[in-house]
């Protein structure tokens, strides 16, 4: 693949636009799903939770996050308008009954007032975090005391072999993420590492290892 195409392909992970961004949305739910599942999972969600998502892509995953239990409210953030359009024509009958609400957002400032979320995650956006410090303290504020925050990622060793990663990412080892975290007022409460197989961008099965980390305000 030439430099251009690879860039491309970094671009659109990073900000999906256009007709292949749609494509690039379907496969990212359907790459990252296993992802998204542990770390909704690791959330421990309970009835009438607030919950909010960083950059939720095409939130093909909504549906599975409302069966974990009653009366929820998801709260959706995206840097990508078609991403936001695509999450809110899929989850439209969510959207309706006002349950999932979807917004926009610059990747920086999270636009809800101190304290609102019970739990908050988000799964493969770490690497393209602009101001990491910066964004940790934004979701520390708007997370309520003894809320949780569940960071997802794929391993740095793995992400590092495709060679789109060298534009626009910023990859991280478990060690790494801590490092970051520990700067931050957060309390690591649970970190894990797992390995899974999921098919490459060319179709063959491929063996990625991804690390969830549950912080606690």
């Amino acid at each position: 693949m030439k430099q251009e195409e690879l860039q491309a392909i970094a671009s659109q992970l990073k900000h999906p636009t256009g007709e292949k961004g749609i494509e690039m949305g379907n496969m990212m739910n359907e790459t990252n799903i296993n992802m998204t599942k542990h770390s909704i999972l690791n959330l421990n969600i309970s009835n009438e939770n607030r919950i909010l998502e960083l950059g939720h892509g095409n939130a093909g995953h909504v549906e599975f996050l409302f069966e974990q239990a009653e009366k929820l409210k998801y709260y959706g953030l995206e840097m990508s308008e078609l991403m936001f359009q695509e999450a809110r024509q899929i989850n439209r009958n969510f959207v309706s009954q006002k349950q999932a609400f979807f917004s926009l957002y610059d990747g920086n400032t999270i636009p809800f007032e101190d304290g609102l979320f019970d739990k908050i995650f988000t799964v493969n956006t770490i690497y393209f975090w602009q101001k990491p410090e910066e964004l940790l303290s934004e979701i520390y504020r708007v997370l309520k005391p003894n809320g949780n925050f569940c960071l997802t990622f794929a391993e740095e060793d793995f992400m590092k072999k495709l060679p789109f990663t060298q534009f626009e990412f910023e990859l991280y080892s478990t060690e790494k993420a801590q490092n970051l975290i520990k700067k931050s007022d957060f309390k690591i409460v649970y970190s894990e590492t797992q390995k899974e197989q999921v098919k490459s961008k060319t179709g063959e099965l491929v063996e990625r290892a991804f690390t969830t980390i549950v912080l606690e305000k």
